[in-house]
């Protein structure tokens, strides 16, 4: 009988934690012994695992024992405080918070484009999850860079709520409702009414005018790649529930035909090509949602620049940009590196 696993999920209530769920039941990952954990105030709920009843346990830093696995989805500082106290016990933390994400020692692993790294794991016992927007990114962009190396790439995303959690999808639902008759929407979680309405703010603003969002996409797209590849970002807040959609611009030292591109992308891993535009066929979030693949299509040359590329680029964050892309990596760890 093949070895089995404890697995332990941090913020198991959660948007990305309830995902994460789903994720090890999909994919059959080799569970033995499985850990739900969330605040005080989710403690004694119950969620479903493999069609049995698993009672949610208050995070502790006593949680841990006995686990092999943790998967982190309960916030930054969440994550600083407990990581540590998982690695103490003898688990590998793989974290999908920004806590540990530019940190040297720690990996940040996208398993597509770079699975090598998570050999680092051993430095801290962590390895990071990337920005659910960075993860599509360089998925799509990984075997452009490998054939004809880019030098600078223009981002600008449109993001579902979900991303924000589970209290910012209800505020959508209930504000959408609300103005559907007639009446005022109150906001919450969002400084400004998101129903109906686009946000060009995602996270904090930065003295350099940027949000902490397009900052992240910039130094974790170079972590990432392994390059020098100079990005620059605008991310934008949409009144979608599930998938996140990207304008990319790419400018390469070699050319890339559009037909190039399309072989590249075709034969990708994690990629779905979408791009017959004759036919009105490309990526869209409704599509996106509800999958683990990477949609890419709108491919067209940009004729501003000699070497330049524009490609429309979807995918469920909530799957592929947190919780399939976390237990990717618990699944290589598990085949090249755990005994």
């Amino acid at each position: 009988m093949s070895k089995r696993w404890n697995i332990a999920i941090v913020g198991a209530t959660g948007a990305v934690g309830t995902q994460m769920i789903e994720c090890l039941e999909e994919r059959d990952f080799p569970v033995g012994k499985i850990k739900l954990l969330a605040s005080s105030r989710s403690a004694g709920k119950t969620l479903e695992f493999k069609g049995k009843a698993v009672e949610v346990e208050e995070l502790t830093h006593d949680s841990f024992e006995g686990v092999d696995i943790a998967l982190f989805s309960a916030g930054g500082s969440r994550s600083e405080e407990f990581c540590p106290s998982a690695v103490r016990s003898g688990a590998v933390c793989i974290d999908n918070s920004s806590a540990w994400r530019m940190d040297d020692a720690v990996p940040l692993v996208v398993p597509e484009v770079n699975p090598h790294a998570i050999a680092g794991y051993t430095k801290k016992g962590i390895i990071a999850n990337p920005n659910c927007s960075t993860i599509q990114m360089v998925v799509a962009l990984k075997p452009l860079h490998d054939y004809g190396e880019i030098k600078r790439i223009v981002v600008s995303t449109y993001q579902a709520v979900s991303g924000s959690g589970s209290k910012a999808i209800d505020e959508l639902r209930v504000q959408t409702g609300e103005l559907l008759n007639g009446r005022p929407a109150k906001n919450t979680v969002y400084p400004h009414r998101i129903a109906f309405n686009c946000l060009p703010q995602i996270d904090a603003f930065l003295d350099n005018g940027y949000t902490k969002e397009e900052m992240k996409m910039v130094r974790e797209t170079a972590k990432i790649m392994e390059s020098n590849i100079r990005t620059t970002a605008t991310a934008v807040r949409v009144p979608v529930f599930y998938g996140h959609s990207e304008s990319i611009n790419i400018e390469t030292e070699k050319k890339i035909t559009v037909e190039k591109a399309r072989e590249l992308l075709e034969n990708a891993p994690g990629v779905e090509l979408v791009d017959d535009v004759q036919n009105s066929e490309y990526p869209m979030a409704m599509d996106a949602a509800g999958q683990d693949a990477t949609l890419v299509g709108r491919i067209r040359e940009d004729e501003s620049i000699e070497n330049g590329l524009n490609l429309w680029v979807v995918a469920d964050n909530i799957r592929k940009g947190a919780a399939t892309n976390a237990v990717q990596i618990a699944e290589i760890l598990i085949e090249k590196y755990l005994k």
